[in-house]
């Protein structure tokens, strides 16, 4: 999946927007979760090594995951692992270990500068050649989870060509800020909308944090929605029962997809008359909307 995305900073593709809307995470030193993907089938799992796994099992976590990458049980899907922050003894190791065939990027936790992702780009072209792969193809997505990280958005999602993608984390974020992070997400909104914001600019993907209530169905939808109109392309999920939810309001749906075919029918059609004025159901149609339309129907096409 790292892979077929070019690196640097151009802009945002509908493919790209495509390819990563449920993204499940997964304790790395659990092995029996492994077994269970081929059920739960997100778009992607994040391995994870760091607020999942104790100090002690870092190590078993590393060679579990280093055993399944480019194994069946991860056919199909986009495999990330989410590494110690930069400047914690467990980071180096995490990432000479983990990267390998297989693995599509990393997730860096608490990223606040520029020049701790280009740390992690030195340190992961160097693992690169040791593991004979392509240069670039292992790519990185910071999380911006304090109050520094998202004030500086934009500079983290350009700070080197292998960045994919910035996402959002709100618990870390909420106790950074002092606050509680409440079920209607006030205290977010705006965090979250500047994250979208930067990724886009920088033209690349936007994740959302995970839902924490699990038991919330109703939550996760109306936040995923949420996340969706503020220009996130995807989210991440902590259980395998928000997955099909955050598919599903990542995904157009019929109605979407038939609007916007009829909005670029009628546009084509009045182009052809030579008509200035084009409308559809009394909506005036201008060239934004159009071009939201194809954008549509190519993420869905892709």
């Amino acid at each position: 999946m790292g892979q077929a995305i070019a690196g640097g900073c151009g802009g945002a593709t509908s493919i790209m927007a495509s390819m990563l809307r449920s993204l499940l995470f997964v304790p790395g030193h659990q092995a029996r979760f492994y077994e269970k993907l081929a059920k739960f089938r997100p778009d992607a799992v994040i391995l994870d090594l760091e607020d999942a796994v104790p100090p002690a099992e870092k190590a078993s976590a590393r060679a579990i995951i280093r055993e399944h990458l480019n194994g069946p049980l991860l056919a199909g899907l986009g495999v990330f692992v989410r590494v110690n922050a930069c400047g914690l003894p467990f980071f180096r190791d995490d990432l000479r270990t983990v990267v390998a065939a297989g693995l599509d990027g990393i997730f860096v936790p608490k990223v606040e500068s520029a020049e701790a992702l280009r740390e992690a780009n030195m340190v992961l072209a160097q693992a690169e050649v040791r593991a004979e792969l392509r240069m670039g193809s292992v790519r990185l997505i910071p999380i911006l989870e304090t109050v520094s990280g998202v004030l500086r958005a934009e500079a983290l999602a350009r700070a080197t060509p292998r960045i994919q993608a910035i996402a959002f984390g709100a618990e870390d974020f909420t106790l950074d800020l002092g606050v509680e992070r409440t079920r209607d997400g006030l205290e977010t909104r705006y965090p979250r909308a500047h994250v979208a914001m930067a990724a886009r600019a920088a033209g690349v993907l936007a994740l959302d944090t995970p839902w924490t209530d699990m038991a919330d169905g109703e939550g996760l939808r109306r936040e995923a929605r949420e996340a969706r109109q503020l220009g996130f392309t995807g989210k991440a999920a902590i259980h395998p029962d928000q997955i099909p939810t955050i598919n599903d309001v990542f995904t157009p749906s019929d109605s979407e997809l038939e609007h916007a075919r009829r909005v670029i029918a009628s546009y084509e059609e009045a182009v052809t008359r030579g008509t200035g004025a084009i409308s559809l159901d009394g909506q005036l149609i201008d060239v934004p909307m159009v071009e939201r339309a194809r954008r549509l129907l190519d993420s869905a096409d892709a």
